[in-house]
This record gives structure tokens, C-alpha cells and sequence, in this order.
């Protein structure tokens, strides 16, 4: 390890980022080195300006991935090496918005059911139950089931922010389910990592990814490119169609601003069939009236 990673990964651990940050933003410094073979102490904002337009041009890498990998260079410079940073100069990408894929009801029912075995079942239902994200069911702890006060804790999420969700009825009967049919019961994890249940660590981001690929494969659903994050969108438009509000979907979500939890708005067919097109409000002449007045 060199000495400059050994101090930008001290920064980032002091300010307490979390692990997949702290990784990406490593990882982005190193590719950046790489790409100039030279040490990124040496390289300065002529090589960031070129560096970004290579992500556009040569990589065709997305906006919102350009915006994470200047983040990164912007704390090599600012916090790591005390350097100055013009914005003006090095300006980040305009943010393009994506609407989500989003199942129907009958549709997320078909792919649990789809689930090629009970672990993968859990998994999925975890999910949708809890719109929680990929690391953050991964990382469920057994005491993160609180049956008393029927909430799932969700520990050190985005932001190392903590929150509690709804803990499902038709949820915690599948997981005592799973629990009974388990030989050797999970000792600190929810869902330990590996297919014995004992092992000492979480199961990974990429079993949820794969139980999610699978199980839409089975169930015919695979041209709607399901993943992880898919289910969490459903949660979210399944609640503000069923009624529930904005203000309480971005707490459950754990969104730092609301404007994030909005995009909802843009896929319930409950919002968007509830308001009419202008065009309906026209009191428009027929076809064949409209013709003969020609």
C-alpha cells in the first residue's frame, strides 16, 4: 500500500464513509494513476478535465458514475492533498433521471414464487417487504427482528443513518419458516454467507443480485432486467398507491430529501390515471363533422 492510499483511506475511514464508498473512491484514484501512469500527487487539473471527458467519450460511462469518480478525486485533492478545487473548471455532469422498472403486485407475487429454493424465497421477500436496500438485507442482524414492536431495524444504511421499517405479518411468518428449517441457527447474521448458515460473516450484495436474476428468469419475467434495487421501487409505488404518503415513504426509505422519494409520483398508475389530459376537457366536432366543414 503506498503512502498517499494509506492517507486518503485513513481520511475517508475518519470521516467515517461508509465501506463501499471508501472503496469506489480508492478504486477511482487508482484507475485515475493508472490512466496517466503516473502518481496522482503528479497530476493535476489539466489531467482531471481530460480524465473526465475520456469517461464520457472513451468509456461512455453514465452521468451519475462521472459525478461519483470526481467526487473522488475531489477528496484526493481538497482533503488529501490540501489542494484547491474549481468547480468552474472541472464542472459535474447534469443528472439524468431514469424511471425505475416497476412489477405489478401480480407480478413481484410471481417471482417470489418463482424462487428456486426457500433461501432464495426469504431473500426476495425481504426486499419487497422491507424496501430495503441490497447491503442493508444483506447486513440484517437476527436482533433486528423485533417481533414485539413488529419493525425490522435497519443498521448503518446510506449515510450511516439507521431506521426502522415495518416488519410484515405474512414477513415474519416466512422467516420463522426459515428459521425451523434451519440445522445449525445463525448465531449474529440473519442471512450468514454461505449454505450451511454458520459462517461467521453476512451473505453478499451479488446472492441477492443472483436470487433476483434467477428467480425472474423462472418466472418469465427476465426482459424487465429485475435486480435487487427493482423491488425497492415497488415497495415504494406499491405503498403510495395502497395510500400511503410521501413524507412517510422517503422515512421508510430512509431519503435524505424528499425530492428523491417524488419520482414515485411519476410511477403510480393510481396518480397518473387520476389525472385527466387536457384534451379530454375539449369539446371537439367528430370525425366525420370535422371533415365535411372542410
Amino acid at each position: 500500500m503506498t503512502h498517499l492510499r494509506q492517507i486518503m483511506l485513513e481520511e475517508l475511514e475518519r470521516r467515517n464513509y461508509a465501506p463501499s464508498t471508501i472503496r469506489a473512491y480508492i478504486s477511482t484514484v487508482e484507475h485515475f494513476a493508472r490512466h496517466f501512469h503516473c502518481a496522482p500527487d503528479k497530476l493535476g487539473p489539466d489531467h482531471i478535465r481530460q480524465y473526465q471527458a475520456a469517461m464520457f467519450r472513451n468509456w461512455k460511462l453514465a452521468p451519475n458514475t462521472v459525478t461519483q469518480r470526481l467526487a473522488a478525486l475531489r477528496f484526493l485533492y481538497i482533503q488529501v492533498l490540501r489542494r484547491g478545487w474549481s468547480v468552474a473548471q472541472t464542472p459535474y455532469p447534469k443528472k439524468v433521471l431514469h424511471l425505475p422498472q416497476i412489477l405489478s403486485q401480480q407480478e413481484v407475487a410471481r417471482l417470489i414464487d418463482a424462487t428456486e429454493t426457500p433461501f432464495q424465497r426469504i431473500l426476495v421477500m425481504t426486499l419487497y417487504a422491507t424496501g430495503a436496500r441490497r447491503a442493508e438485507v444483506a447486513r440484517l442482524k437476527v436482533t433486528d427482528i423485533d417481533s414485539q414492536r413488529m419493525v425490522v431495524h435497519i443498521r448503518g444504511g446510506k449515510g450511516r443513518k439507521d431506521r426502522d421499517v415495518m416488519l410484515s405479518p405474512a414477513l415474519l411468518e416466512a422467516l420463522r419458516t426459515y428459521w425451523r428449517g434451519l440445522r445449525h441457527k445463525p448465531g449474529e447474521w440473519l442471512f450468514p454467507g454461505n449454505r450451511w448458515h454458520t459462517s461467521s460473516r453476512p451473505v453478499t450484495t451479488k446472492v441477492l443480485w443472483t436470487a433476483c436474476q434467477q428467480a425472474a428468469l423462472r418466472a418469465g419475467l427476465e426482459h424487465k432486467h429485475i435486480h435487487p434495487h427493482t423491488l425497492r421501487h415497488c415497495f415504494a409505488t406499491h405503498l403510495l398507491e395502497a395510500g400511503a404518503d410521501l413524507r412517510t415513504i422517503q422515512i421508510l426509505l430512509g431519503h435524505r430529501d424528499l425530492e428523491e422519494t417524488t419520482i414515485y409520483l411519476h410511477l403510480s398508475n393510481k396518480h397518473l390515471s387520476a389525472t385527466a389530459s387536457p384534451l379530454d376537457m375539449l369539446q371537439l366536432a367528430t370525425s366525420r363533422e370535422a371533415i365535411r366543414s372542410v
